[in-house]
């Protein structure tokens, strides 16, 4: 039996300390392996395969009864269940998800406590942000520090890091691995966040990448959905406003085609409309969709309106098409009014005027929650990633 199996296998019944704090338990242990050499096998469409992530900080692994509670692993852990990075949506399928939020409900539990846990005491996460964040670099390090771990940081690691003077982003993360047991990385370039993960022998989170994907807000997204309509399957999605250039619609579509019976509505100005590889992907899947000009139709049918802002930033230098995207699509109080009851509005947000401030006094108005769950997905995923299932 491999140490990554042996280590699988002791975890549903026992805590798993970090390598660090070997020195502290003297029940068993494992000398000079490896502790995570996973065969490389592809998962779900992605077509990302998993690499062996080599040895930590040390050559011991420890356990001893008691010492650490870890949540019990789905029944039905397989394969399919064993990941090393978070890349992209695709790499996920529906067993793994309902994996993944059954540890995102547990974790509320451990925030709400104040004391907090300690279950990733002696880990260290860097976050390497080439973009503005503030909801997912600040919800990541505080997931860490809410596990008891410690986080290094650059927020702007585009003009403030050795990518300012030259240096390759996998330059960067063979040097950053070395400080770290986890990247979290945020990229304006799509793609980026694969790199990494080919170049890097620890996790890598991808926290955006470019117009590309941002699978951690998905993951949130869908987590919440769940959490506000009560179902995922048979339901009716609005995503609204920059389609083209929202790597957070693109990631949500994605992950909505692993349920039954969903239909996904685009409502978007022309020179922002959903690309065509998305449109063709939830076709393949047999997912209905449909394209609107009308946002007030759309509100009215269904459960969820998925507001997006409209991205200066993707525009460079056209200005003149952002003025014409900007302001066609505002959810408002009259657009509440031909809401139904129980739907709900969200947005991955920052927002600018794309919902009026008047829309948050509505219970409806779900988009802070949506925020707050994505610190509950994030605490699963670094727990999962470092830790196991």
């Amino acid at each position: 039996m491999s140490a990554a199996s042996l280590l699988f296998s002791c975890s549903m019944h026992v805590g798993v300390f970090h390598p660090k704090l070997a020195a502290k338990s003297s029940v068993c242990c494992i000398h000079n392996q490896p502790w995570n050499l996973k065969p490389k096998t592809s998962f779900g469409h992605s077509g990302i395969s998993e690499k062996s992530k080599l040895s930590r900080k040390g050559d011991e692994i420890m356990w001893r009864a008691g010492a650490l509670h870890v949540e019990s692993a789905p029944s039905s852990v397989g394969q399919k269940f064993q990941f090393d990075d978070v890349i992209e949506a695709q790499q996920f399928d529906r067993e793994t998800l309902n994996a993944i939020f059954e540890v995102a409900r547990s974790m509320e539990s451990i925030e709400s406590n104040s004391s907090g846990s300690q279950m990733l005491k002696g880990y260290l996460m860097a976050t390497l942000f080439y973009e503005p964040s503030t909801r997912t670099r600040l919800s990541f390090e505080s997931a860490m520090k809410r596990l008891g771990g410690d986080v290094l940081t650059t927020e702007n690691a585009r003009e403030f890091s050795s990518a300012a003077k030259g240096e390759t982003l996998e330059d960067t993360i063979r040097t950053v691995e070395g400080y770290s047991d986890i990247i979290v990385m945020r990229h304006f370039e799509s793609g980026a966040a694969k790199r990494a993960a080919a170049t890097a022998s620890i996790p890598v989170i991808n926290a955006g990448d470019g117009p590309g994907q941002h699978p951690t807000q998905a993951l949130l997204d869908v987590y919440t959905i769940e959490r506000e309509i009560g179902k995922l399957d048979g339901i009716r999605v609005g995503l609204v406003g920059d389609l083209a250039n929202g790597r957070t619609v693109r990631s949500l579509a994605y992950l909505l085609a692993k349920y039954q019976n969903v239909k996904i509505y685009f409502v978007s100005p022309n020179v922002v409309k959903m690309k065509d590889d998305i449109k063709e992907y939830l076709t393949s899947k047999g997912v209905e969709w449909e394209e609107s000009a009308d946002l007030m139709e759309v509100a009215s049918k269904c459960d969820v309106v998925y507001q997006t802002r409209i991205q200066k930033e993707r525009f460079g230098e056209n200005i003149d098409l952002y003025e014409e995207a900007r302001g066609k699509y505002i959810v408002n109080k009259d657009v509440l009014r031909v809401m139904q009851k129980h739907a709900v509005v969200m947005h991955p947000l920052p927002r600018l005027d794309e919902i009026t401030v008047d829309v948050d006094s509505d219970p409806r108005a779900a988009y802070f929650r949506q925020a707050k769950n994505g610190l509950y997905i994030r605490m699963a995923l670094l727990k999962v990633l470092l830790l196991g299932w």
